[in-house]
């Protein structure tokens, strides 16, 4: 953060009620710098090297005042990733479902391959330690997943896939070769991953290997 301001305390009791409210003002700009200092402090020290004070440091914010907003690491971390939540992504659309798989696995790769300690690793990591950053990394999967149905839909009307495709389950299956590759074996980076991982999983979808599951029939003796 080379511009980064130091700011005051923010106190509620002191601040015009106008200020508290208004958009874009200085509590977002604190809660912008305090979540900045969460993310270089947890690659630099991990988990066990932040603390609230550490933070409040970095982001030259008066302690009370993380205190009061945040309490603690794991409500930090949780915002963290609630913020990482508040964006305009919507996954590429390039005509083709193995395209779009390929996209998508490429910003997966970006995120995970390049040496040096990376936000996205520290953040899982952490969130085997932290009840609220699990809980809040795994509603950030739940919004991408949702957010990347529309993947598996537009290939369905383009008559891509032979029958209705469970949109989860052909996601986890593209993209889950990147994260045991680069996350669990820590495999030497590859770049022909995507489209290796992305060209399987459409010949698998296209042989309608990811029809939805078909609900339970009643049990014998019913009806």
């Amino acid at each position: 953060m080379d511009s980064r301001t130091q700011a005051s305390e923010v106190s509620s009791h002191t601040e015009p009620a106008t200020r508290q409210r208004r958009p874009g003002g200085r509590s977002a700009r604190v809660r912008a710098q305090v979540l900045e200092a969460v993310g270089e402090l947890l690659l630099q020290t991990g988990y066990d090297g932040l603390t609230v004070d550490a933070v409040a440091d970095r982001a030259g914010v008066h302690r009370t005042t993380v205190y009061r907003r945040w309490r603690d690491v794991g409500t930090l971390l949780a915002d963290v990733l609630d913020a990482a939540s508040d964006d305009a992504w919507s996954p590429p659309d390039t005509g083709t479902l193995e395209g779009d798989l390929t996209a998508l696995n490429e910003e997966v790769y970006e995120a995970l391959a390049h040496s040096g300690p990376q936000l996205t690793t520290a953040l899982i990591a952490a969130s085997f330690r932290s009840p609220e950053a699990a809980q809040a990394l795994s509603a950030f999967w739940e919004d991408r997943y949702a957010r990347c149905a529309v993947v598996v839909e537009r290939a369905a009307d383009r008559d891509e896939l032979p029958a209705p495709a469970d949109s989860r389950a052909l996601l986890v299956a593209a993209t889950a070769p990147l994260y045991h590759e680069l996350l669990l074996l820590r495999a030497v980076p590859d770049p022909t991953l995507p489209r290796r991982a992305a060209t399987a999983t459409t010949a698998a979808a296209r042989a309608g290997v990811f029809r939805p599951a078909a609900a339970p029939g009643p049990g014998p003796g019913a009806g």
